[in-house]
């Protein structure tokens, strides 16, 4: 795994981690999608995504405590690893929620691996969230689903423990220039 890097991209629902990562990927920057595990499993499984999202909070769940905190991770690091294996040097994992999930990637993706936790001050991340198109949530949603995530999946260590931070108040431009700036130093 020589010369080979791979971000890990963090953050609370409505930070603009999907920002940065439709960035790197429209930079040519593969992506493996934490998310999308849920949902082949969930296909696989022939159970339906609801409209709210609870179904996929529930199958979320769900998989980790019966199948492990780490089935998620074990999915994406094989499907990193065929990356690697294809040739690929640069790689963005999209959303890492527990501490389990960092963990293992630490230990599994020593040297090759940065976090970047993407955050916004609470109140303008609810307002996002709220205006978000096709996935909006209300105050009270929003704070279920934060709650939820920081309870039962230890979203709040991976962000707590990130390399680098992006600070995800203003513009598009100022998000992506912060990260031009990590990328530089990390000579990505």
């Amino acid at each position: 795994m020589d010369n080979v890097k791979i971000l890990a991209i963090v953050g609370m629902s409505g930070s603009g981690k999907s920002v940065i990562v439709d960035y790197l990927t429209s930079k040519g920057v593969p992506k493996v999608y934490f998310g999308g595990m849920i949902y082949k499993e969930m296909e696989k499984r022939g159970i339906a995504r609801t409209e709210d999202g609870e179904s996929e909070k529930k199958f979320r769940e769900e998989i980790r405590e019966k199948e492990g905190k780490d089935w998620v991770v074990r999915q994406v690091i094989a499907e990193t690893k065929d990356l690697i294996s294809a040739g690929q040097k640069r790689i963005v994992l999209d959303g890492v929620y527990s501490w389990t999930e960092y963990c293992t990637l630490k230990h599994e993706f020593p040297k090759a691996l940065t976090f970047i936790a993407v955050v916004v001050d609470k109140n303008l991340r609810y307002t996002r969230v709220a205006n978000r198109p096709g996935r909006a949530f209300d105050a009270n949603a929003i704070r279920e689903r934060d709650r939820s995530e920081i309870e039962n999946l230890e979203k709040g260590g991976p962000i707590a423990m990130a390399d680098y931070y992006i600070l995800n108040n203003g513009t598009v431009k100022e998000a992506t220039d912060r990260l031009n700036e990590i990328l530089k130093e990390i000579e990505f």
